[in-house]
């Protein structure tokens, strides 16, 4: 599936944040995050995304079609060190997945940022896990490594074992 990765602007602020409140929603069953008095899930660097230049946030669009397949979230400031860029979110909406758009997208989000990346998986997601370690592996002449609940690989142009699907 081809996919783009568009920016995130002020006039999706409001997409974004409800985007990602399905998303903390889908792993408050295995990361214990409990919902707030109001009904939303807390997270306290939302607003950043839209203040701190260091931090972006993509809506994942089908690509000619513009339709809304999920999001991303990035920022440089690590899990570990020595890391360039983290991905601090990431979602796929379940009917598109399984048909390539969360491995396109991770791979153009990836190719923004060239270096060192890091990745959490979400914390007891068996897909979650097995999806980042497949996007990390295309960097990768063997599986990556997964240290203190991180994958950390360097993501080069051109990829070494991966097809270029974006």
């Amino acid at each position: 599936m081809e996919i783009e990765l568009v920016r995130a602007a002020s006039s999706d602020r409001e997409l974004l944040f409800r985007l990602l409140q399905y998303s903390l929603y889908e792993e408050s069953a295995q990361d214990g995050n409990e919902i707030e008095a109001d009904g939303l899930f807390a997270y306290p660097w939302f607003d950043e995304y839209f203040t701190d230049p260091a931090r972006e946030a993509y809506l994942i669009c089908g690509k000619g079609s513009g339709k809304l397949l999920g999001f991303a979230m990035a920022h440089p400031y690590p899990l570990q060190t020595p890391s360039r860029y983290s991905v601090a979110e990431f979602l796929i909406l379940p009917p598109y997945r399984r048909q390539r758009a969360g491995y396109a997208a991770a791979l153009a989000l990836f190719r923004l940022h060239p270096g060192l990346w890091e990745v959490s998986p979400s914390l007891g997601s068996e897909g979650a896990l097995r999806f980042w370690e497949r996007a990390a592996s295309g960097y990768m002449d063997g599986p990556p490594l997964l240290q203190g609940g991180v994958f950390q690989f360097f993501a080069d142009i051109p990829l070494t074992n991966a097809a270029d699907t974006v």
